[in-house]
């Protein structure tokens, strides 16, 4: 009777102690989340400062970003190719293609070599007044850490898994814990099924709480009260959705294409990934020195334009060639920070159309507009403007135009960035798959 009892408690110690299945899936979560909040934040400081540092630079000698720009671009772009050639461009794609992929991922798309290359080079390409940002690569970063922290416990490493890290790391980069979610919904998995919801919303709560803890209930650009009435509405977030739309369309157009044109001068130099980036670097650096508008995230451009501030009419399309610019050169670094940018200053143009309407919420109608024109996921666009400038009397507005941009970008541009470019880091065997593997 004794030993029957023994087995018994043996057997409920393996199903429901500290060291089941269930528990180290829930310690892996935990510890996941935790360590992406703090990367995030210790990753986001490193921007700044990087950036600043560059600003600092360009401000005191203006002909030095002439030199250094064209050349950190071929550096880091041959560093890229030689040492971690996944941790090119944003991150999110390389995500997308571990979902798809995930039993051979963590040898690649997010293994430690990889994001680790990705933290540094990413603030090397700030350093260098890259038009970039740090949200595409926390992404990948985070999916990585997620699937160690599952790998270390022994834990099956699932599609789940990468996409419940990689929201995660959009809440800790935004500081926005809803956007986490949406984008999950959105772009992370294109099948989502219900029992991702609580490994998904688990990651992103705590991570988006790590975040807000040690940061702060911050807003990235300030305080937006404004709102618009019905009738504002009606009129201009229509237009604010077709131009961002077309505009985002156009990126995206331009990105893919020119990873795919066949033009031999092209051709050419695209096969010598120094020098291209170097010509790119060169674009970037001729357009920053002209305008001082146009180096890194954007995001103090950003904030000015909606707060009030006077630019330039040229300001967006000044910022969306360095952007471009710097996409398609295969540096790691992402397209949201600089395409809010791009999308304030197209508002910025929207708000002397509209000169009688309250000119930041114009200006925001504008931002997600061409947000979701670029990444094609409007809930995602209008929870990012929302919460980092705390307008949610604006939701209505923002999302009647992130509709329309977004249905007008489909109707320019059929593929969509982000999963396109996923197909690029897929092997063979798992390229033709269009819906994430299961789990």
């Amino acid at each position: 009777m004794r030993g029957l009892r023994s087995a018994r408690v043996r057997v409920l110690l393996r199903r429901h102690g500290p060291t089941a299945p269930i528990w180290r899936r829930r310690t892996a979560i935990l510890g996941g989340a935790v360590l992406i909040g703090l990367v995030a934040l210790a990753f986001a400081a490193a921007a700044d400062r990087a950036g600043e540092a560059f600003a600092e630079l360009a401000a005191r000698w203006w002909w030095a970003p002439l030199l250094l720009t064209p050349l950190g671009f071929a550096a880091i772009a041959a560093i890229t190719a030689r040492v971690a050639p996944m941790a090119r461009g944003s991150g999110i794609p390389q995500v997308m293609a571990a979902t798809r992929d995930p039993d051979h991922a963590m040898g690649g798309l997010v293994s430690a070599r990889t994001v680790l290359v990705k933290l540094g080079l990413t603030v090397g390409t700030l350093l260098v007044g890259a038009s970039t940002g740090r949200e595409g690569p926390t992404v990948q970063v985070a999916a990585s850490i997620m699937g160690y922290a599952h790998r270390l416990l022994s834990i099956p490493v699932r599609a789940s898994v990468f996409v419940a890290g990689g929201a995660a790391g959009v809440a800790a980069a935004f500081n926005t814990p809803l956007a986490g979610v949406a984008f999950a919904i959105e772009e992370l998995a294109a099948a989502y099924e219900q029992r991702m919801t609580l490994l998904v919303m688990t990651a992103v709560l705590i991570a988006g709480m790590v975040s807000l803890g040690l940061s702060g209930d911050y807003v990235y650009f300030g305080v937006m009260g404004q709102t618009l009435s019905v009738g504002e509405t009606l009129i201009a977030a229509p237009v604010a959705g077709v131009v961002g739309g077309l505009a985002g369309a156009g990126f995206s157009r331009a990105v893919i294409g020119v990873g795919r044109a066949s033009w031999r001068p092209l051709a050419r130099v695209r096969a010598r990934p120094a020098l291209f980036a170097g010509l790119l670097g060169l674009i970037v650096a001729t357009v920053g020195v002209a305008t001082g508008l146009t180096w890194g995230t954007g995001y103090d451009a950003a904030r000015g334009i909606i707060t009030g501030g006077d630019v330039p009419v040229w300001f967006g399309a000044a910022k969306f060639a360095t952007t471009l610019a710097t996409a398609v050169s295969g540096m790691p670094g992402g397209i949201f920070a600089p395409s809010l940018s791009v999308g304030a200053g197209l508002g910025a143009m929207l708000r002397d159309v509209f000169p009688g309407y309250p000119p930041g919420a114009v200006v925001l109608l504008g931002m997600v507009a061409y947000f979701t024109g670029v990444v094609r996921a409007p809930l995602t666009a209008v929870i990012i403007i929302a919460e980092t400038t705390a307008s949610r009397g604006l939701m209505m507005p923002l999302l009647a135009a992130a509709l329309i941009a977004d249905m007008v970008a489909q109707a320019a541009c059929k593929e969509r960035l982000y999963h396109t470019l996923s197909r690029g880091f897929l092997p063979d065997r798992a390229a033709g798959t269009v819906e994430p593997a299961k789990g």
